[in-house]
């Protein structure tokens, strides 16, 4: 196996942080398209709750979605695309 370049290593670090940052704003869209509703209309305390709980669980696992389709889309890149 041979060893990776600078330029390698600064492209994981920059599509590892790019991938973090989309998925916490791509989370962070959709908590508040779910926890959203609570704070527009007048819900009772438990549907705010729920919808809160719902809300995190749907952000929760798209971010972990959205990054790991990032990266897996990364590490298949052919190696010599041309650059």
């Amino acid at each position: 196996m041979e060893q990776r370049t600078q330029a390698d290593r600064d492209a994981i670090t920059i599509e590892i942080a790019y991938a973090f940052v989309s998925a916490c704003f791509a989370a962070a869209l959709t908590f508040g398209a779910v926890y959203g509703p609570a704070l527009a209309f007048s819900l009772p305390p438990a549907a705010g709750r729920a919808l809160a709980v719902a809300g995190k669980i749907v952000a929760g696992a798209v971010f972990l979605l959205r990054i790991t389709h990032i990266l897996w889309r990364f590490a298949r890149r052919p190696e010599n695309d041309g650059r």
